[in-house]
C-alpha cells in the first residue's frame, strides 16, 4: 500500500487479503460496465486469470472485484474497500470508478503491469484495507509534441496507457509546427503531402552542426485520429489538440505559400523547417489565411470532442507584419494601434468563431498580449505572470511554467547528462512544484483549472529519449496534480522517493525507458551532442 502513486488522500490498514484465482469473479454495475471491459482485459493479459462476469460481488465467495458508481462520491472521486467480501471499488462517475481500478493494479504488484503472464505461479492478492481518493485538479494534464519529431500512433496509444496509470487525464497534442504538419485535413491534402515531411533534421541544440541527413515525417489519417481519441475516452483522457496559429506556421505555408506573406517573402521558396528556434515566418492576417484555418478547425472539430481546442499563439515574431503593407493595411482599416493588436484580432477571431460552436479556445500565454476575448483560457508556460494575469482578469488557466514543469529540460547538472536542455529540473524539483501561485486570492485561484507537464521534441527522436526526459519526473507531477500534498517545503519527499523503488518495478514491466537515481545509462547518453544549458536557479517571475 505505501507504494502508490500518485498517493492517496486516506488509506487505512486491515489485516489480511483478497486473493485473486481461477475462480473469481468481475463484477460490475452498467455504469461501470467500460471500466470492467478494461480491468477485465488488463489483468487477463497479465495474470492469466479468467475473472469471468459475475452478478454480484458476493458470488464468489469473497475473492471478487466488484465495481459501481455511488452517487454520494464527487466527480473522478472513488473508495476502494478490501476486505472478506473481495475487492470493492464505487466511483462518483465512471471517471472515479477508473483511477480506482488503476489503484487496484498498483495494489496488485508490478506484474499487474505486464502484457502475458510470466508463467510460473503465483498469488495475486490485495491487501485488506480501505482507501478513499480524489484529485486535487480536474486538469491534470501532458503535452506531447509529435510535430518536431512524429511519434507513430502505436507510441501515442502507449503514452495513453502511461498516462492513464498515472491517473493523468488531459493529452494536450501538438499536432503542428514548423517542422511538420501531422493531423490529415481532407480538403488541403498539401499539408500533409508537403507538410508532414523535411528533408534533413538538426541534431542537438540548433548551435550544433550536427545534422540527420535523411528524410524526417509522418502524420495520423483521420482514421487514426479518431482511434487515438477514442483510445483516450476509454481511459477518460481528454484529447485537446493543438493546431498553430499565427506562428510556428512555416509547415502549413510551404504547403500553401499563399498563407504567408507574400508581399515581404517569396514564400514559395519555403520548405518545411529543419532546425529549431523561433521562427519569423508568420501566417499573415488575411481573409483568405482566415476562411483556410476555418476549414481545419471545421475538420479539427469534427475529430475531437473536446470542449478545449489550443490555437498556440506563442513565439510569433511580428517583423515581417511591420514590413506588410497588407498587415498594415489591416491594422489601419481595424484602428488597431500596433501589431500586438493585431494578433489580439487574430486569435479574437478563432476564439469567437470557436465559441458559435460550442467550443473554447485555449492559447499560451502570449495570447494576453494586445488583450484577450472573454472566455478564453491561457496555458501559462512563461512563468506564474501570464497565470496570475489572466486569473486576475477572470480567465480559466492551466500552469506549465517552463521553469518547473517543461521536462524536455534537463535532469541533472553534470557532463553525462543527453543534450542538456534548459535549467537543472531534478525528481525533486518537480515533485516540490506547486500549481497554484501564493499571490492568488481564493476566488482568483478558482481559475487555476490544473496542471501541465510539457514534452517538447526537438531533441527527441523516439520514444526511448521521451521515456527519459518524461520518467521518473512524470510520476512527481502526478502526484502534485492529483494528490492533496502539503506546501512545497513541507512535502515528503524521502516518503516518495521510497514509494518510487515500488513504482521503477512497475515502470520496468511497462517498458518504460526511464532516466534511472544513480545517472543515464551508458546507451542514454548522447556525448558530443550540442545542448543549451541554462546555469543557475530558474526564475520564478
Amino acid at each position: 500500500m505505501t507504494g502508490l502513486i500518485p498517493a492517496p488522500r486516506r488509506a487505512v490498514a486491515g489485516s489480511g487479503e483478497v486473493r485473486l484465482t481461477r475462480h473469481s469473479r468481475l463484477y460490475a454495475d452498467t455504469a461501470a460496465e467500460g471500466v470492467a471491459h478494461w480491468l477485465s482485459a488488463a489483468l487477463r493479459q497479465a495474470t492469466g486469470l479468467p475473472l469471468r462476469e459475475g452478478r454480484e460481488l458476493d458470488d464468489a465467495g469473497g475473492d471478487g472485484i466488484g465495481l459501481r458508481l455511488d452517487p454520494g462520491l464527487g466527480p473522478e472521486e472513488y473508495r476502494l474497500v478490501s476486505d472478506r467480501n473481495g475487492v470493492l471499488v464505487e466511483g462518483g462517475d465512471a471517471a472515479g470508478v477508473f483511477w480506482g481500478a488503476q489503484t487496484l493494479r498498483q495494489l496488485l504488484g508490478p506484474d499487474a503491469f505486464r502484457r502475458a503472464p510470466l508463467g510460473r505461479d503465483r498469488a495475486w492478492t490485495v491487501p485488506y484495507l480501505t482507501i478513499e481518493d480524489a484529485p486535487r485538479f480536474r486538469w491534470r494534464g501532458l503535452m506531447l509534441d509529435v510535430a518536431r519529431h512524429f511519434m507513430p500512433k502505436e507510441g501515442v496509444l502507449r503514452y495513453l496507457d502511461l498516462m492513464a496509470a498515472h491517473k493523468l487525464n488531459v493529452f494536450h497534442f501538438h499536432l503542428t509546427d514548423d517542422q511538420g504538419w501531422r493531423v490529415e485535413i481532407e480538403r488541403y491534402p498539401r499539408l500533409t503531402g508537403i507538410g508532414s515531411w523535411r528533408t534533413r533534421t538538426k541534431t542537438g541544440h540548433r548551435a550544433s552542426p550536427l545534422w540527420q541527413d535523411k528524410p524526417h515525417g509522418g502524420y495520423y489519417t483521420q482514421d487514426d485520429i479518431r482511434e487515438i481519441v477514442a483510445y483516450a475516452a476509454e481511459r477518460h483522457i481528454t484529447v485537446v489538440p493543438e493546431i498553430d496559429v499565427p506562428g510556428h506556421s512555416q509547415a502549413a505555408i510551404a504547403a500553401y505559400p499563399e498563407l504567408g506573406n507574400t508581399d515581404v517573402i517569396d514564400t514559395t521558396a519555403l520548405s518545411v523547417w529543419d532546425t529549431w528556434g523561433i521562427n519569423p515566418n508568420v501566417l499573415a492576417p488575411t481573409d483568405n489565411t482566415l476562411r483556410f484555418y476555418e476549414g481545419v478547425f471545421e475538420e479539427v472539430l469534427g475529430l475531437f470532442p473536446s470542449r478545449f481546442v489550443h490555437i498556440g499563439g506563442d513565439e510569433c515574431p511580428k517583423d515581417q507584419w511591420r514590413r506588410s503593407e497588407s498587415a498594415q493595411a489591416r491594422i489601419r482599416e481595424l484602428g488597431l494601434a500596433d501589431e500586438d493588436q493585431l494578433q489580439s484580432w487574430f486569435i479574437g477571431h478563432f476564439d469567437t468563431w470557436l465559441a458559435e460552436r460550442g467550443r473554447r479556445l485555449i492559447g499560451w500565454d502570449e495570447i494576453l498580449e494586445g488583450g484577450l476575448a472573454e472566455g478564453a483560457a491561457v496555458s501559462s508556460w512563461r512563468g506564474y505572470a501570464g497565470g496570475i494575469a489572466a486569473a486576475r482578469a477572470g480567465h480559466d488557466v492551466v500552469m506549465c511554467p517552463e521553469q518547473h514543469v517543461y521536462l524536455d529540460h534537463r535532469q541533472d547538472p553534470g557532463p553525462e547528462e543527453p543534450v542538456p536542455i534548459g535549467w537543472v529540473r531534478t525528481l525533486e524539483d518537480v515533485y516540490r512544484f506547486e500549481p497554484v501561485p501564493p499571490e492568488l486570492t481564493p476566488e482568483e485561484a478558482r481559475h487555476v483549472l490544473g496542471t501541465q507537464a510539457n514534452l517538447w521534441t526537438e531533441v527527441m527522436e523516439d520514444h526511448a529519449r521521451v521515456d527519459y526526459q518524461a520518467f521518473p519526473r512524470l510520476a512527481a507531477f502526478a502526484e502534485v496534480a492529483w494528490s492533496a500534498l502539503p506546501a512545497p517545503a513541507e512535502r515528503d519527499f524521502a516518503g516518495f522517493q521510497r514509494r518510487m523503488t515500488a513504482h521503477y518495478r512497475r515502470l520496468d514491466a511497462l517498458g518504460v525507458a526511464y532516466r534511472p537515481p544513480t545517472g543515464p545509462l551508458p546507451w542514454q547518453q548522447r556525448p558530443g551532442v550540442l545542448g543549451r544549458p541554462k546555469d543557475g536557479p530558474p526564475p520564478h517571475p
